[in-house]
């Protein structure tokens, strides 16, 4: 089964109750569209996590280009002092940095901003929709509108492009008062409910604020939840 799920957000309990509830296995795969670090507690041991899988792709949000903006401004500050960049990238994560080492650093500054798919494309805010409608091909966007775009998450932001985005970035909670995963179908009264039936799914339910973390799955389009314990 393929599965999407965005905004982990250092959750790494609740990402791993997520895979243990779906029965996830190296037959599987999991595409994580951005946000992976930042505001839970154990952003280093996530990124370890989904680093060692390779059935888990992961593409950048809003707060790993922050994390690698500050990567890079050390860089140049310090060009020939590594050891000192690892420290002070170690307490960008002050309650789990002391896991970071290079190989993660260097894996996340080659993450891709997007992935396509049979059928779908992964982001992290949005895509650009050309005047006819059509979605602009998320390699002529700019990292800026990929990782930030606000309008994308809108009920009336509608494409005519053939595939489904999955996207995050923004807390479903804002739009519908509640921590859902929304899927917006090109026509609400279609018989079918196959992938080609959606145009996009906004995944992020907030993990981090609320507890609750949904994921699509992309081959039944069913959607599974898992909540922290209280």
């Amino acid at each position: 089964m393929r599965y999407c799920v965005s905004d982990l957000h250092g959750e790494y309990e609740l990402f791993v109750a997520l895979l243990e509830k779906i029965g996830f296995s190296e037959a599987d795969e999991m595409y994580v569209c951005g946000d992976i670090i930042d505001k839970g507690d154990s952003s280093v041991r996530l990124l370890r996590y989904v680093f060692e899988r390779e059935n888990i792709h992961c593409i950048l949000g809003n707060h790993e280009c922050a994390f690698l903006d500050y990567y890079h401004s050390l860089l140049a500050d310090s060009p020939e002092d590594f050891d000192e960049v690892l420290l002070k990238l170690r307490a960008y994560f002050p309650t789990d940095g002391e896991l970071l080492d290079w190989e993660l650093v260097d894996w996340l500054d080659s993450l891709p901003p997007y992935i396509e798919g049979d059928g779908f494309i992964c982001v992290h805010a949005g895509i650009p929709i050309n005047p006819d409608g059509t979605l602009m091909h998320p390699s002529r966007a700019s990292l800026s509108r990929l990782i930030y775009d606000r309008k994308f998450k809108n009920k009336e932001t509608v494409h005519r492009s053939p595939v489904c985005v999955f996207f995050g970035h923004t807390e479903t909670n804002c739009i519908c008062g509640r921590p859902s995963v929304l899927g917006y179908k090109r026509s609400p009264d279609a018989a079918s409910d196959s992938l080609g039936s959606y145009y996009k799914i906004h995944l992020d339910t907030g993990s981090w604020s609320n507890g609750v973390l949904g994921c699509f799955c992309i081959d039944e389009c069913r959607v599974v939840y898992v909540r922290r314990e209280k």
